[in-house]
């Protein structure tokens, strides 16, 4: 599974995901940081990646086009350290990679993990 950072992610968390197995890239590494969320959603989707973000936008942008990909994890908590939340995210990505892998929206909090499966 590929994963593509969005900007409002911080950067350690592409390191934190590779060391648990994720495939992980930020934006900045293969787009520019200027890019609407249309390129990065287009990038994302030509090139197999989930977005990893905190940004409610890209899912605005799903329920508007009915899109099925791609996939988007969004971050609903602050998580003091990245650590812990980058725990919640790859425990809920495995849990639902099958969807993830089809076409869904997965939210992350502390607490729980949602999925919406696309499109909207």
């Amino acid at each position: 599974m590929k994963i593509l950072l969005d900007m409002n992610i911080p950067l350690k968390y592409s390191k934190l995901l590779k060391e648990k197995g994720i495939d992980a890239v930020r934006w900045s590494d293969v787009g520019a940081c200027n890019a609407d969320d249309f390129e990065i959603m287009s990038y994302a989707q030509e090139n197999s990646y989930i977005i990893l973000t905190s940004d409610l936008d890209f899912g605005v942008i799903l329920s508007t086009t009915h899109d099925q990909k791609p996939s988007i994890v969004q971050i609903r908590a602050s998580v003091i350290h990245a650590e812990r939340a980058v725990d919640l995210i790859v425990t809920a990505i495995q849990k639902t990679a099958k969807d993830l892998k089809k076409g869904a929206i997965l939210s992350i909090n502390l607490k729980k993990a949602r999925l919406r499966i696309l499109p909207l």
